[in-house]
């Protein structure tokens, strides 16, 4: 019997730069400051999944890769399109590489990932019998993906016009789940950091990540009351 291959890991993502990156942080913060906050929680989540184990780890990027890309990562140049094609395509990518390994997608929108919370579900002893793994994200949409069997035509018919980016979005992309008659395991549900009461709450719960720190420098904790 063939040993089960490990997982691929894609992260899909814009490389931080300002007016680009975390616009929805404005005008609490500066482009700079909100190109800088998304740089951390991107590199919050490069340091989780690199405590994922995984046979590969493919950076599906928009822009260009600089020096807060650690080793082991394979840059891969977003599709043109919208992000329902982008994302299907990195599958379409992952199965390519790795036919036979599972694919699980995630963006660096949750700097307080943690790895087990991957590493666990993906375990070769865990994920016989599931097809699908389905991260839900608070605001209704989604922090990961994954297949068990990537495949280009599977993931097109999963993701092509799905809307993205809203509160149904989720929701659209589980009825496609059941659609194809996938059984789909349940990855804890984590919020996404989009405007200023998101970082703020999740900077609450990740005190100790890179975008924490970041945040406590532009954003200090009011002082005791004079």
């Amino acid at each position: 019997m063939l040993a089960a291959p490990p997982p691929t890991l894609l992260l899909i993502t814009k490389a931080p730069q300002p007016g680009r990156s975390k616009t929805r942080l404005t005008p609490a913060f500066t482009p700079e400051q909100a190109a800088d906050l998304a740089g951390a929680a991107l590199a919050d989540t490069l340091a989780a999944l690199a405590l994922v184990p995984a046979g590969r780890r493919l950076l599906v990027l928009d822009g260009e890769p600089g020096r807060w890309l650690p080793p082991g990562w394979e840059v891969v140049p977003q599709c043109g399109g919208g992000l329902d094609r982008r994302i299907a395509a990195a599958f379409a990518h992952a199965a390519r590489l790795a036919p036979r390994a599972p694919a699980l997608l995630v963006g660096s929108d949750t700097p307080q990932l943690d790895p087990a919370a991957l590493a666990a579900p993906l375990s070769a002893t865990e994920r016989p019998g599931a097809d699908a793994w389905f991260g839900p994200a608070e605001d209704g949409g989604f922090w990961a993906l994954g297949l068990a069997r990537p495949d280009a035509r599977l993931a097109e018919r999963l993701l092509h016009g799905v809307p993205m980016s809203t509160a149904e979005t989720g929701r659209r992309v589980r009825e496609r789940l059941a659609a194809h008659g996938l059984v789909v395991r349940e990855l804890p549900a984590l919020l996404d950091v989009d405007g200023p009461d998101d970082a703020a709450r999740v900077a609450a719960l990740a005190p100790g990540t890179r975008f924490a720190a970041r945040l406590r420098e532009y954003a200090p904790a009011p002082g005791p009351a004079r």
